[in-house]
């Protein structure tokens, strides 16, 4: 394991990677963010510099160019670790956009490794995600389900990324791959949170913005499901909740002896909660009213999932500190701050 304290952070400018950033931080080590600002934009790393009061080490370019990022990985290393979050991560945009999703999501990562071949880094954690698991026969999910078909391109990218990383780490690499399940919420302390690009394609940040008066209303996708009140069911966990397990497994492989490993989690609460109780929870939380209809269901949309969590709890030492409650109310701080900015 090197000494360095530097870990590099592709799409360390996006919603997670700009969470993690800050921990990072807390935890004694220097962060180095690399991202093209396609699906971001600069107001995470102000965020960044105001909660740490730290200057932040930023390299603007794309992942898939091979020669950019040596240059970052000669001019800024050597790294400890690499964190890797830069990929398209829209299931409905994936649905409209396969092509684009798979050059980038698989590109970037082929690249990544290459590079830290060169340059002698062995140590990766992975963006992964619930989607590797398809509808599963089980829930909850723990990590030895076996992938089912994807549901969208996006999840059959996380699939092909994975299978890529068992194929590799034998060649020397020690790979921790985190799959998320429903990150929301926003930093408490309102300086950091989820912005995005045109109509949002996540669940949470519609609903803020419909809470805000921007959206006429919420479309709920789906109301004929086989859950308890018809709408999809899933697994939502705090962005810090999420940030912090990135910390704890770069600790996981630093204690680790072996030269080459390959390591899966699912990072999520163990609470399935439906599309309409979060609503629901929204409205008592904040006291906002929330106009919202049923829709039709959307393509890409798995019906039911949500993690055990047991593995990643035992392994990592790690437990979810932030409620749904905490998580949809620092959401709705984060908005309303988002809306002071631009007015």
């Amino acid at each position: 394991m090197s000494l360095s304290k530097k870990i590099l952070v592709t799409g360390g400018a996006g919603y997670i990677g700009a969470h993690t950033v800050v921990e990072l931080f807390a935890s004694g080590y220097e962060p180095v963010i690399l991202d093209d600002l396609s699906r971001s934009d600069r107001t995470l790393l102000n965020g960044i510099q105001e909660i740490t009061h730290r200057d932040v080490s930023f390299f603007e370019g794309d992942c898939c160019d091979k020669q950019f990022l040596s240059e970052v990985f000669k001019s800024a290393g050597p790294f400890a670790c690499i964190l890797h979050f830069a990929a398209y991560k829209s299931v409905g945009e994936s649905v409209e956009k396969p092509l684009e999703y798979y050059r980038n999501n698989i590109g970037s990562l082929v690249t990544l490794l290459e590079v830290m071949q060169d340059n002698n880094v062995r140590d990766l954690i992975f963006s992964s995600s619930c989607t590797v698991y398809g509808q599963p026969d089980h829930v909850p999910v723990n990590e030895s389900a076996p992938f089912k078909r994807a549901e969208s391109p996006y999840g059959a990218t996380k699939q092909v990324c994975e299978r890529i990383l068992e194929d590799a780490y034998s060649t020397g690499f020690r790979i921790v791959s985190l799959r998320y399940f429903n990150p929301i919420g926003a930093h408490p302390s309102t300086l950091l949170g989820e912005i995005p690009i045109g109509a949002p394609n996540n669940l949470v940040p519609y609903i803020t913005q419909t809470a805000a008066g921007i959206r006429e209303k919420l479309t709920v996708f789906g109301g004929d499901y086989d859950t308890h009140d018809g709408t999809c069911i899933r697994d939502f966990i705090h962005v810090v909740d999420v940030a912090t397990a990135h910390v704890k497994a770069i600790e996981y492989l630093k204690q680790r002896s072996e030269e080459s490993l390959y390591e899966v989690f699912n990072l999520g609460t163990g609470i399935g909660v439906s599309v309409m109780q979060l609503i629901k929870k929204f409205i008592r939380v904040t006291g906002i009213n929330l106009p919202y209809t049923v829709g039709a269901r959307r393509p890409g949309d798995i019906e039911k999932v949500f993690a055990d969590p047991a593995k990643v709890n035992k392994a990592l030492h790690w437990k979810v500190k932030y409620s749904i409650a905490d998580s949809l109310l620092h959401a709705w701080q984060w908005e309303k701050k988002i809306r002071d900015l631009k007015n």
